[in-house]
């Protein structure tokens, strides 16, 4: 059974900083890209930050310079360093794993809250 969950959510001040967790079980994931993304309330889903299995990263416009996503694969876990916080960034993160066009995984989702 695969499981990700997510932790390090909560409500900080703008400015602030939060580093979120995505610990996965149930397979080895070091072979495959893993992601965040995260949902405004009454947005759509949209893509955050996410680490290859090459090493390589991307990033969201939006979060450029801000965000750092790295990648523990001994320990099959996947953190995203939030900071210069800002209360556009206040929303559900989820972390996803996409393993093939039919398979994918997705967390439960951490509550992230910017207040101004």
């Amino acid at each position: 059974q695969v499981q990700l969950v997510e932790s390090g959510g909560g409500l900080v001040q703008a400015g602030g900083s939060l580093r979120l967790s995505c610990a996965a079980s149930g397979r080895p994931f070091s072979n495959y890209d893993m992601a965040w993304y995260r949902q405004a309330p009454g947005k759509e889903r949209e893509f955050v930050a996410s680490a290859r299995w090459s090493g390589s990263t991307n990033y969201a416009d939006s979060v450029k310079g801000r965000f750092t996503i790295s990648r523990d694969n001994a320990k099959n876990t996947v953190y995203l360093q939030m900071n210069s916080l800002k209360p556009e960034d206040t929303a559900i993160y989820y972390c996803y794993v996409p393993i093939n066009r039919r398979v994918d995984y997705w967390g439960q989702g951490t509550q992230v809250t910017v207040s101004s």
